[in-house]
């Protein structure tokens, strides 16, 4: 069985089992035990939303410190377009990438220009294809956890081109050694990232082997430095420094950026995972084989709206919004040349290196004839649960809990709906079953059906 490495952990310290991480989880890796949250290392997709969930701030994300800058000799930034939606209307790109250099990095990547290559790389991409659709977007990689834990069957559909955060880091690595002498190991490329899930992408991506990024800082832990960085605004009358900034990659940010950037006319766009979860069910009933591209994100709208950003989320939309239309007005383009795409990407440059591969959930035992047995002691235990599926157990569902049972993480006597009734009548429930664990269970069944 594979270990899985995520971005996130539970402090026991904070958490008083309130429940609410769990019932958020769209994956089910959470369960309550002994009022104590507890994550499911194989179906936890690190998306986040136990974060958000939680009233006690006991589901802490792991990041990166910025400390950890020192172990190299060259370092270079990465931020995620959402950082520029994180400050003041009047806070341009320009000055925030100054304004990182001045906290100590050496060098800064705007991952907008970026972004604007993987716009039309996929444009290229989807003019050729001739696979199953819809296409869905890999820059997400809760979503592509989403699909390895719950929709393995979708997993060709990922669009095979890699996100625009590892190309940039690559493309970094190798100018900066060529350029100062140093080999690859010896220049840390950080992300400043608005969520937890891409820590884990970089220390065990979905992917491929490794990682070409060694490190995530969260927003919400450079903001303050960098606000306090940052250089004085223009005097009146000075002209921006944004010719460099690409219109096409800002736009990345949010929901909808993508599409909107190509201006696709057979696309979908999704943001938070309910959503999602209902659009991908209706993708393997075959009801969008007709949509060309899905364009999905697990935080709600988009990277804009992450939990280890700052800003409120509708405020960082519109900020977005703002900068593309400020952009577009001044007729400021700075879009990568079409011709060195299409040539980039005929010579596989941003082509995945392997295959998204499934995470099967973990057998209920080894041995195939025992797992059988497991099973329908499975379907049995659920028949006999109330099938509300109130949560009170410390399982999401009655079906959830029958499993928790079979494996030995829980007693059946832990459904509150059964043990009350069983008191209410002074023994045994209805079903003969007195509640005293998972063994004898087959009998106690029988019992009570004669």
């Amino acid at each position: 069985m594979n270990r899985y490495l995520h971005s996130i952990r539970v402090d026991p310290e904070r958490c008083t089992g309130s429940m609410r991480c769990m019932r958020s989880c769209p994956t089910q890796a959470i369960r309550v035990r002994d009022k104590k949250a507890l994550i499911l290392d194989e179906k936890c997709v690190d998306c986040g939303e136990c974060i958000n969930a939680c009233p006690n701030g006991a589901i802490v994300p792991l990041t990166n410190p910025i400390g950890d800058l020192s172990k190299f000799r060259r370092t270079v930034a990465i931020p995620s377009p959402a950082l520029y939606a994180q400050f003041g209307r009047d806070i341009y790109p320009d000055r925030i990438l100054s304004g990182l250099k001045k906290l100590g990095f050496d060098d800064v990547h705007d991952l907008a220009q970026t972004c604007g290559e993987v716009s039309f790389a996929i444009q290229e991409f989807l003019n050729e294809h001739r696979g199953p659709k819809p296409l869905i977007s890999n820059v997400c990689p809760v979503i592509v956890r989403l699909i390895q834990v719950r929709y393995p069957n979708l997993i060709d559909q990922i669009l095979p081109i890699d996100a625009p955060r590892e190309l940039a880091a690559r493309e970094i690595k190798r100018r900066l050694g060529e350029q100062y002498g140093l080999s690859e190991r010896d220049i840390g490329a950080f992300y400043l990232t608005p969520c937890p899930v891409k820590m884990v992408s970089i220390r065990q991506p979905a992917e491929k082997g490794q990682s070409s990024l060694d490190g995530a800082i969260s927003v919400s832990d450079i903001y303050r430095p960098l606000l306090a960085a940052l250089e004085p605004p223009p005097q009146e009358g000075s002209r921006r420094s944004l010719e460099n900034i690409c219109t096409l990659g800002i736009g990345w940010a949010m929901v909808g950026g993508i599409s909107r950037t190509l201006r696709l006319r057979n696309a979908l766009s999704v943001s938070s995972l309910g959503e999602i979860v209902r659009v991908f069910d209706d993708i393997e009933r075959g009801k969008l084989a007709d949509i060309d591209f899905i364009e999905a994100y697990s935080c709600p709208q988009g990277c804009v709206g992450g939990s280890l950003n700052v800003e409120n989320i509708y405020s960082s939309y519109n900020k977005i919004l703002r900068l593309i239309e400020t952009l577009e007005y001044e007729k400021i383009k700075a879009c990568p040349d079409i011709r060195n795409v299409r040539r980039k990407y005929a010579e596989n440059f941003f082509s995945l290196e392997g295959h998204v591969e499934p995470r099967p959930p973990k057998p209920l035992h080894p041995d195939l004839t025992e797992a059988i047995r497991k099973r329908k002691e499975k379907d049995e235990i659920y028949r006999l649960l109330p099938k509300i599926d109130c949560g009170a157990c410390g399982s999401p569902t009655c079906l959830a809990f029958a499993e928790d049972v079979v494996r030995g993480e829980a007693r059946i006597d832990d459904c509150p709906v059964r043990e009350a009734e069983r008191l209410r009548s002074g023994g045994p429930d209805k079903n003969g079953y007195e509640g005293s664990g998972s063994h004898n269970l087959t009998e106690n069944t029988e019992r009570g059906s004669k």
